[in-house]
Formats: structure tokens, C-alpha cells, sequence
């Protein structure tokens, strides 16, 4: 068998330079609309957006009942598998910035993400106990968050202008606390949540309602994304102190210092703190030790 003609090859040789020269060109083409060769034009642009949450319901197993028999996640910036928010929240007037910590169920915010710590009230307004909460927080020159029953914005809205006046954060924590509302469509959640934000706008046109808790601590993925489609975020807790339970034979003294001893032991750095200002009359005298214990040691904020 002869071997090729020189000819032949020199040919051969010049198309696969031209070819190559070509494929080059094409690539940096490419390259300078900001596209990798080797990424399809659509590829970027779909992962830029961090994908909705599912409609399912939340099957993580040991869900509260009511703030929750089970352990919260430890407080403060190495929540262990917390994630981050895909971008960072809007500061407050009185209120952390940067990225909130996302451990909790259906990736709600355990964490304020700073080394600042966050008191939350729940279920309010009460008109004996928020007044008196109110007070001792001026007392102390802190802000706190108020998580707001929408029936009781309606029968109290004067406290509401109070709460928002004093600069506290306000945060929905639907109509009438119902503890399955997470499981209801999606047109069912919305219209719960956007009732309750009305109710606290007339009762304080204008105000900034950034933020809502489930109650129960009962999120899941569909509670989470109608409340971010509503401009709120979704707060869970670090610590809970379980204010709101009172077992047989527990007298007031005995509740105070249970919760006054399960806060100063679980808040770290960056913790969001659950308790209650509605029908928590020992709440309320706890936190006269608790408040000036917490800012002898952190900087407190609203969320």
C-alpha cells in the first residue's frame, strides 16, 4: 500500500487549522455575552433563581403542637445545617442586618444573622400584659418583635399603634392563631394572612409588616411562600422557654425562674427568643431580671 500523497495531506492539515480557527471564534463569542461555551444560554439564568418551595405539606416529624414539646436548634451563627437567605433582608430602623439564619421548618429564620440578639412576644395584644411589657421595654431602651393574633388587633388596635410607635417590629401571626392553617390551600393561607395585615394597617396606617410566624411553629413550604409573596418573611425561634406552659403544681415563682433559667441557658449570640406577652402575666415579671441580664451581655434588637 503506497502512502499518501503530501499533497493530499497538506489540504487535509489546512481545513482542520480553518475549522479550529472557527470553533475558537465561536467560542469567544460566547464568552463575551458571559455565557461558558460548554453552559446552554438558559442555564444561568435558571439557577440565579433559587427554586419555589413544593405545595406539600412539611413531613419533618416533631413539629410543636403549640410552641413545641421538642428542642429548638441552638442559637447564635453555627446553627448546625442552617441556611442562609438567598439575599439579604432590608434593615429596620431599630433592627438587624444582613442574612437571616434559615433553620427552622420549611426554611424559616431561626437566627437573626448577626451577633445581636432578638426578643419576640406572641399572640397579642393583650390589654393587661402589653402595657406592662411596653413599659419595661422602654424601661430599657429596647426594641423587641410583636407576632400579632389579627383578632386581637382588632379588639385592642390602640396598643397596636402603641407597639409601632415605640418602634417596635410588628410581625403577622394570622387571624385567630389556628394551628393547621399551614395545611390549607394556598388561597386560604393568603387570604388568613392579608386579613390580618389589614387589621394591623388601619389599626397603624402605614406600618411595616416584614415578618410572619406560624403558629405553633407549624410552617410548611406553602405557608412560607404565600407570606413571601406577601413581602414577609417567615421567623421561627433559637430559644423557646416554653412560657406559655403551665404544668400541674407550678406555682408563679416556680414558672418565673424556669423560664428566666432556660433563656439565660440557650441564648447564644444571634438567637431569636420565643415568649408570650398575651395571658403571661409571670412572662412579663421574668423579664423584669431577664431584660437587664440579656443587654449586660448582647446587643438587642428587633428583627
Amino acid at each position: 500500500m503506497g502512502f499518501p500523497d503530501r499533497r493530499a495531506i497538506r489540504t487535509v492539515a489546512s481545513a482542520l487549522v480553518v475549522a479550529a480557527f472557527a470553533w475558537c471564534g465561536t467560542a469567544m463569542a460566547m464568552a463575551s455575552d458571559g455565557t461558558p461555551s460548554s453552559t446552554p444560554p438558559h442555564a444561568a439564568a435558571t439557577s440565579a433563581a433559587p427554586p419555589r418551595p413544593s405545595s406539600t405539606v412539611d413531613a419533618r416529624p416533631g413539629l410543636p403542637a403549640f410552641h413545641g414539646p421538642t428542642r429548638p436548634p441552638a442559637p447564635g451563627p453555627g446553627l448546625p445545617g442552617a441556611a442562609m437567605l438567598t439575599r439579604p433582608q432590608p434593615p429596620g430602623p431599630h433592627g438587624s442586618t444582613g442574612r437571616m439564619r434559615l433553620g427552622g421548618p420549611a426554611h424559616s429564620a431561626t437566627g437573626t444573622g448577626t451577633s445581636a440578639v432578638a426578643l419576640t412576644f406572641d399572640d397579642g395584644p393583650d390589654p393587661a400584659q402589653t402595657p406592662k411589657l411596653l413599659d419595661l421595654l422602654a424601661k430599657y431602651h429596647v426594641k423587641a418583635t410583636f407576632c400579632l393574633v389579627g383578632q386581637n388587633v382588632a379588639a385592642h388596635p390602640e396598643l397596636v399603634r402603641r407597639i409601632a410607635a415605640e418602634g417596635h417590629t410588628l410581625c403577622n401571626h394570622t387571624w385567630r392563631h389556628s394551628l393547621t392553617l399551614g395545611r390549607q390551600p394556598a388561597a386560604a393561607i393568603r387570604a388568613d394572612l392579608q386579613r390580618t395585615n389589614d387589621a394591623i394597617r388601619r389599626a397603624a396606617p402605614g406600618a411595616s409588616i416584614r415578618f410572619m410566624r406560624a403558629p405553633g411553629g407549624n410552617f410548611t413550604p406553602t405557608f412560607v411562600s404565600v407570606a413571601a409573596d406577601l413581602g414577609m418573611a417567615s421567623i421561627y425561634w433559637s430559644v423557646d422557654p416554653r412560657d406559655w406552659y403551665h404544668p400541674a403544681g407550678e406555682g408563679d415563682a416556680a414558672h418565673r425562674a424556669r423560664v428566666q433559667h432556660a433563656v439565660q441557658r440557650h441564648t447564644g449570640h444571634g438567637a431569636i427568643v420565643l415568649s408570650h406577652d398575651y395571658a403571661q402575666p409571670d412572662t412579663i415579671a421574668a423579664y423584669r431580671s431577664l431584660i437587664p441580664w440579656l443587654k449586660s451581655r448582647y446587643q438587642l434588637v428587633a428583627l
